[in-house]
């Protein structure tokens, strides 16, 4: 019997999130917490990758390891992983996943990275009928497989759970598949499907990983929120504590989007503009009583009074709440490095909004080091 949950994606954050999240569920026994175990699939020739995809097929589990702070209590526990049953590479294990989607899959799940959607002109509708050789992009690799799906299974949806820190992912993600599928001209039956049998969940994902343990596992913090917006006919991986079902993504993605990312990027545009230390960590910088005061100085100053003007200044500060104990956690190595990572494309997603949304609520506050930050090469 196949899986009923395909993923894309190898990455330590899908290991110790969705992965974990499963895996979880299965743990308390009772059947009806997880629809299936999990085929993980590389969709990349990385090396790195493809010693987890190696490390994931021998079975057996990884651990990941939970390291913080929760309401002033350390936690320090390592919980093993058991919800990926298959590992698969696209290039290599085509007809594998051809053969998996037109069975027992009921979910997909994805984490691509930032160019996760990015088309490549090397794709056409050859591939359609091609059994043995993968598209190169990941829109191209989905929609091969729904039109597989969609004609093996014509009755039989899906539900779609990009997680790409992408606002409206699966939004995004689906008018990415059927734009392909018409600029392919595939049947208007198959893109109806595509519009209407698959469920494109638009979803937020929040917790800090911050170390990828060898070959397979990872270190997290306790925090984890997996914000879904709430569709009809929407299939969930399983039940767990940390997901929730919203009428309003917006009030979620707007807090991390705001505080935690926006956060991230200021200390990161201080550390590459300050020349810092290579292996700066955001706790040493938490600690540094300089950075901590710009930090909060923004938040008081630049972006809480956004969230006054929305009337949910009162969540702000909750999170804020929470927020800092994360940003202090002793235990994980986050370094500064890794934040800055694309930093020019991070800062637009990150704080132009902010900067947008000021202006059309007409807070009235001047925002110099957000501006600053994004005027910056």
């Amino acid at each position: 019997m196949g899986q009923a949950i395909l993923q894309f994606g190898t990455s330590r954050f899908l290991q110790a999130h969705v992965d974990l999240f499963v895996s979880q569920a299965q743990d308390r026994g009772d059947a009806g917490q997880a629809i299936g175990g999990i085929t993980v699939v590389q969709t990349t020739t990385n090396p790195a990758s493809a010693e987890r995809v190696a490390a994931l097929a021998a079975g057996g589990g990884y651990p990941v390891r939970i390291r913080g702070l929760r309401h002033g209590e350390r936690i320090d526990e390592t919980i093993t992983c058991r919800a990926v049953r298959q590992a698969l590479q696209a290039d290599a294990h085509w007809p594998a996943l051809r053969e998996a989607i037109a069975s027992d899959v009921r979910v997909i799940v994805s984490n691509t990275a930032d160019r996760g959607y990015q088309l490549d002109e090397a794709d056409g509708p050859a591939l359609i009928d091609d059994a043995c050789r993968a598209p190169r992009s990941f829109p191209a690799k989905l929609l091969v497989l729904l039109h597989h799906r969609w004609v093996t299974h014509p009755a039989a949806g899906l539900s779609i759970f990009p997680c790409e820190l992408i606002e409206r992912n699966g939004d995004v993600l689906r008018d990415a598949v059927c734009f392909l599928a018409q600029q392919w001209r595939l049947d208007a039956g198959f893109v109806d499907w595509l519009r209407t049998r698959c469920i494109w969940a638009n979803s937020l994902v929040d917790r800090i990983v911050s170390e990828a343990l060898h070959p397979v596992g990872a270190v997290a913090e306790p925090y984890a929120l997996w914000a879904i917006e709430r569709q009809p006919g929407l299939v969930l991986p399983c039940a767990h504590e940390a997901m929730v079902l919203t009428d309003d993504l917006a009030r979620f993605e707007r807090l991390k989007l705001f505080l935690l990312n926006a956060g991230h990027s200021l200390l990161a545009e201080r550390w590459l503009g300050d020349g810092r230390a290579e292996g700066q960590t955001v706790q040493q910088a938490m600690n540094d009583a300089g950075l901590r005061a710009e930090l909060e100085a923004f938040w008081a100053d630049e972006v809480l009074p956004v969230f006054d003007a929305l009337g949910q200044r009162a969540e702000a500060d909750a999170y804020l709440v929470d927020l800092r104990e994360r940003l202090l956690n002793p235990f994980l190595n986050h370094r500064l490095s890794d934040i800055a990572q694309n930093h020019a494309q991070k800062k637009q997603r990150r704080l132009r909004p902010i900067a947008e949304l000021a202006g059309q609520l007409q807070c009235g506050i001047a925002q110099p080091r957000l501006h600053a930050a994004l005027a910056s090469a």
